[in-house]
């Protein structure tokens, strides 16, 4: 119930019924969620799945997010390094079981399981461009959102499941591609082969015909005629033969032991959320997958690290860039200094000349 309700106030605010108390928060609140602020909270990225930490005990609200980046803005607050802190923790275990899944299938088998590199295999200008998109969208849900219009958030919402579910069968025809490639190059399974079975008897109408063609030609051979008797005889190999032999039905599924084997463990890790796929893995299954919260959740909380990481890479290079700048206009001051000595210098040597030209005078 806490979920749905934690869902309910993100779409239609916290005082949806007109039941609950306003209070004047502060974004630097304790009981305000830093990491929403900061543009991505975790407790909203699994729910209802493996990795669903239940709800966020503090409080979200798009209006504290508006004044905490008016804010960061002026260079008052940034929280940007607990979001990343807090992420970075949520990939390096992803990524530990990844390698904890490869080993332990690769001691099987060394071909058995390898990282699909899916970030790159499922990567196209059209997809780049739909994940643009649904950015954007996302942006304007907020903004409708912080508007008080629920209808066009609501719609802004619809349209980012559709582009989701549209780049999730593009990357699942991508990556059925890969697989595809991939299969061919294993080894198939071998149908494993029934023993022979022996002929079933033949039916009764069919045994009476046989007795009675033997019964002839053993009368025929006793009156001495060779020739008919050996013609009745060949008749009667000829009903037995007659009798339908039940060819065995081979059972595609059924492999021996080495055979499913190879077949049920040709897995792939998706190196995005460590989930396993299969070669065997149909277009729908893919999709399926690609458009799941625990891949999208991952998917965001990756984007969100490599963005954090930019952004702070990019105050970095513009620290530096102040830094220098400083550090050239001192220089600057002393060059000034310098010259207006030399100046000073030139001055007192043409006064003392002067003053030695008027004693000679003199």
């Amino acid at each position: 119930m806490d979920a749905i309700r934690k869902q309910l106030d993100v779409l239609m605010g916290a005082n949806r019924n007109g039941d609950v108390q306003e209070v004047n928060r502060k974004y630097y609140d304790r009981d305000v969620c830093r990491l929403y602020l900061s543009g991505l909270c975790p407790h909203d990225l699994f729910q209802l799945t493996k990795m669903d930490m239940g709800p966020c005990p503090k409080v979200h609200s798009l209006q504290l997010r508006k004044e905490y980046r008016e804010a960061k803005a002026k260079g008052v607050d940034n929280y940007d390094r607990e979001l990343e802190d807090a992420i970075d923790r949520l990939i390096v275990e992803c990524d530990r079981k990844i390698g904890r899944a490869l080993k332990r299938l690769q001691e099987e088998d060394a071909k058995a399981a390898i990282a699909i590199s899916v970030s790159e295999v499922t990567q196209t200008p059209e997809i780049l461009e739909l994940s643009v998109q649904i950015k954007e969208k996302m942006k304007e849900a907020d903004l409708h959102d912080l508007e008080g219009k629920m209808d066009l958030k609501i719609r802004a919402l619809e349209s980012v499941e559709e582009m989701r579910t549209k780049r999730a069968d593009l990357q699942a025809v991508l990556l059925l591609e890969a697989f595809n490639k991939d299969r061919a190059s294993l080894p198939q399974p071998v149908p494993a082969q029934p023993p022979a079975s022996a002929l079933p008897p033949p039916d009764p109408r069919t045994q009476e015909m046989i007795i009675e063609k033997l019964k002839k030609a053993e009368d025929l051979g006793d009156q001495g005629l060779v020739d008919e008797a050996h013609k009745a005889m060949e008749e009667a190999e000829a009903l037995k033969k007659l009798t339908v032999r039940r060819e065995p039905v081979v059972d595609s599924t059924k492999y021996s032991a080495v055979d499913v084997r190879i077949t049920d463990q040709k897995l792939r890790l998706c190196d995005i959320c460590g989930a396993f796929l299969s070669v065997y893995d149909s277009d729908r299954r893919l999709a399926d997958h690609f458009g799941g919260k625990l891949h999208l959740g991952y998917m965001l909380v990756r984007d969100k690290l490599s963005e954090l990481q930019e952004e702070k890479n990019n105050f970095r290079k513009e620290r530096s860039k102040e830094r220098n700048s400083k550090e050239r206009e001192p220089s600057k001051d002393r060059e000034r200094d310098q010259g207006a000595s030399r100046e000073r210098g030139r001055d007192y040597d043409r006064r003392s000349r002067d003053r030695d030209r008027y004693h000679d005078r003199d």
